[in-house]
C-alpha cells in the first residue's frame, strides 16, 4: 500500500506510505478525504495549489468481479467545488495490481512543460516529456504511447479540449482492447490535468503486488456469491450484456423523464430509433459486438462495439447518457450521428453529458435547429479547433447560455443534469439539487424507488418520501464508489444477503470486523468531507437547488413541475 506522489513544479515522483487517517479507504472515499485534507478549498481549480488524485477502488486489485472502477478527484473547475469523477477500463486494476492505493498529482509544470507519467511493472515511476504529443487527440496519442511505451499498459490522458483547460474536457482512459473509450467525464477534471501539464498517465499490466487478503478464504468465498447473484440478475445477467445501458432508453422515455429539446418535453418522438433495442439490431446487422466486455474482470459484458454500415468501428461503449445527451435532448433520432458524436467526444476528450446539452443550450437559444446532427457535429469539432465559439461549447452549458443570454440552462452547480427530468421524478430533484457534486445522476440515482416499472413504490410526482430515498441513495453511492464496485454490477448487494456479502469481503481484506452500521457511517464520512470543503469553497444551501425553468415550466406529457420545497431540500443531510 502506497500513495506515489507527482509533483509537477519539482518535477519528482516519491512513494510513501498510507497514513492511518486514510486507510481502509479506496476510490472516492480517499480522493474526496484527501482533498478535502490537502486543497484549500479557495484556490484556483486550474492553478497549483490544487490537486488531481487517481485512486482505484478499496475492492480493486482482489478476486471480486467488476471493481476495476477508478476515482478521479479534485477541486472542480465547472462546479468551483469538489468533485470525483469515476471510470472503469483496466487502469484501477493495473495500478491496485502495482500497489498504489493512490497516484496524488501535485504542483504545477512550468509554462511549456508537458510531460507523461509512466508506471512500470516493478512500480517504479517516472516522468517523461511530452511536448511530442501536446495537441493530440486520444486515439492518435495512444498508439503513439503503444509504439513508444509497449502495448501491455493502460493509458489514462487528455485530449484537445483538456489541453486547452476547457472546463468541459474529460480524462480518458483505455478498455480491455486498448482503446481510449472510457471516460471520467464530469466535472471538468481533463482541464485540471492539463493545467498541470500532464498530457497522460502509463500504467503497466504487469503488476504483483496487490494488497494482501486478510482473510482469502473467506474473501474469495463472498466474492463467489456475489459474482452469482450479478449473472442471476435479470438485469445485469441477460439485459445488460444484450442491450447495454441503452435499454433504459425506452422506459424512461414512456415514463415521460427523457429530456428532450432541451428539456422542454419528457419523451421523444423518435426514441425507438435510438433505444437499446434498436442499436442492438443494427450491430448485429453490421457485424458489430453488442456482448462485449470493455472493463478488467467485468462479467456483465455490458458495453458494446457499434460499427458503420461497411462493419467499420465506430465507438465503444455507447451507452444511455450519450444516447440522450446527443439524441434527445438536441433532437436527434439518428443513432450513427449519436455514434460518431460519442467517438469525437472520446478523441477529443469532452464529457458527452456536459457538451450534449451544451449543445441542446445553444439549439434553444436559436444559434442552430434541434435535429440538425450536421451541425452538432461540427461544433464538436470547432473544439478541437480552438476557435472562439468551440472554447465556449468545451466550457460547458452554462458557458453557452451566458454567452446568449438565456435562461434555459439545465445546470445545477455549473454542472448539466443528466438523462432524467427532475419534473417526471421529483426523487432526482433532490439528488441533482443536493450532490456536493453539482448535476449529477449516480451521486444518488433514486428512479428505481419512483418508477413502477423498476419496482418503485414512491409517487414520483409527490414530494413525499423522496428526501429520504436521495439521502439513503447518496450514503450508499458514497460507500459503493469507495469501495470500487461498479454501478451495473449493484444487483449483487440489492438483497440483504447481497450488501453482507460486501461487509463480510471488507472485512476479510482489513482484517477488522464490518457492518450494516459501518457502510452507513463510511457514506456519510464521506459525504460530511466533501460538503465540508464545498462549505469553505464559498457555498451554502442557496446552491442545493435546481434553474427556475424546473419550478416554473411543466413538462410535457404530464404538465408537472418541482415541488420538493427549499426547506426539504435543507434536510437531506440531517444525519
Amino acid at each position: 500500500m502506497q500513495f506515489l506522489r507527482v509533483n509537477l513544479s519539482t518535477k519528482t515522483v516519491s512513494s510513501e506510505g498510507v497514513a492511518q487517517e486514510f486507510m481502509g479507504l479506496g476510490g472516492r472515499g480517499l480522493t474526496s478525504l484527501l482533498i478535502s485534507s490537502e486543497v484549500p478549498a479557495t484556490c484556483d481549480p486550474l492553478g497549483k495549489e490544487n490537486k488531481l488524485i487517481f485512486a482505484p477502488g478499496y475492492f480493486s486489485g482482489t478476486p471480486l468481479i467488476n471493481t476495476s472502477r477508478l476515482s478521479i478527484g479534485a477541486k472542480s473547475p465547472l462546479t468551483g467545488g469538489i468533485k470525483e469523477s469515476n471510470v472503469g477500463g483496466t487502469v484501477a486494476a493495473d495500478l491496485a495490481n502495482l500497489g498504489i492505493t493512490a497516484v496524488i498529482v501535485e504542483g504545477q509544470a512550468a509554462e511549456g512543460d508537458y510531460f507523461i507519467l509512466t508506471i512500470a511493472a516493478d512500480g517504479s515511476a517516472a516522468l517523461q516529456d511530452a511536448q511530442a504529443y501536446r495537441g493530440l487527440r486520444t486515439y492518435a496519442l495512444v498508439e503513439k504511447l503503444k509504439a513508444a511505451c509497449g502495448d501491455k499498459n493502460s493509458i489514462t490522458c487528455i485530449g484537445p479540449a483538456g489541453d486547452q483547460q476547457l472546463t468541459a474536457a474529460s480524462i480518458q482512459t483505455t478498455d480491455n482492447d486498448g482503446r481510449p473509450c472510457r471516460a471520467a467525464g464530469r466535472g471538468g477534471l481533463g482541464a485540471v490535468m492539463g493545467a498541470k501539464g500532464l498530457k497522460a498517465m502509463v500504467v503497466a499490466k504487469a503488476g504483483q503486488a496487490a494488497d494482501k487478503l486478510a482473510d482469502p478464504d473467506a474473501f474469495k468465498e463472498a466474492a463467489r456469491a456475489y459474482a452469482q447473484a450479478v449473472k442471476a440478475d435479470e438485469f445485469s445477467g441477460q439485459l445488460l450484456p444484450e442491450f447495454g445501458t441503452a435499454i433504459l432508453v425506452e422506459p424512461i422515455n414512456a415514463a415521460g423523464a427523457f429530456p428532450t429539446c432541451n428539456a422542454r418535453m419528457g419523451q421523444f418522438e423518435h426514441a425507438s430509433q435510438i433505444s437499446g433495442e434498436n442499436m442492438a439490431k443494427i450491430i448485429k446487422e453490421r457485424g458489430g459486438k453488442t456482448t462485449h466486455k470493455g472493463c478488467a474482470q467485468c462479467i456483465i459484458n455490458c458495453s458494446n462495439e457499434y460499427v458503420d454500415e461497411k462493419g467499420n468501428y465506430v465507438t465503444s461503449s455507447l451507452e444511455y447518457e450519450t444516447i440522450w445527451s446527443m439524441g434527445g435532448m438536441i433532437g436527434n433520432g439518428d443513432l450513427d450521428a449519436v455514434a460518431r458524436l460519442d467517438s469525437l467526444c472520446d478523441d477529443i476528450g469532452l464529457d458527452t453529458i456536459s457538451t450534449g446539452v451544451a449543445i441542446a443550450v445553444a439549439m434553444d437559444a436559436g444559434y442552430k435547429e434541434f435535429g440538425d446532427a450536421r451541425a452538432a457535429m461540427a461544433l464538436v469539432e470547432e473544439v478541437a479547433q480552438g476557435t472562439a465559439f468551440g472554447k465556449l461549447l468545451g466550457n460547458g452549458p452554462a458557458a453557452v447560455g451566458k454567452h446568449f443570454n438565456h435562461a434555459r440552462v439545465p445546470v445545477i452547480k455549473g454542472q448539466s443534469m443528466a438523462a432524467y427530468d427532475p419534473r417526471a421524478i421529483q426523487g432526482m430533484a433532490v439528488t441533482y439539487a443536493t450532490s456536493p457534486m453539482g448535476g449529477d445522476h449516480t451521486a444518488g440515482w433514486v428512479v428505481d424507488k419512483n418508477l413502477e416499472a423498476f419496482g418503485g413504490t414512491l409517487d414520483r410526482f409527490s414530494a413525499a418520501g423522496q428526501v429520504e430515498a436521495s439521502r439513503n441513495a447518496q450514503i450508499h453511492m458514497a460507500a459503493v464508489d469507495t469501495v470500487g464496485i461498479c454501478d451495473f454490477a449493484q444487483s449483487g448487494l440489492a438483497s440483504p444477503e447481497g450488501i453482507a456479502t460486501v461487509y463480510r469481503m471488507i472485512a476479510a481484506k482489513s482484517g477488522r470486523p464490518f457492518g450494516e452500521e459501518d457502510w452507513r457511517a463510511l457514506g456519510i464520512r464521506v459525504l460530511k468531507a466533501e460538503r465540508e470543503f464545498n462549505r469553505r469553497a464559498g457555498f451554502t444551501n442557496k446552491d442545493d437547488r435546481l434553474p427556475k425553468m424546473f419550478y416554473e415550466e411543466p413538462l410535457p406529457p404530464h404538465n408537472k413541475v418541482v415541488i420538493i420545497s427549499d426547506e426539504e431540500m435543507d434536510q437531506t443531510f440531517d444525519f
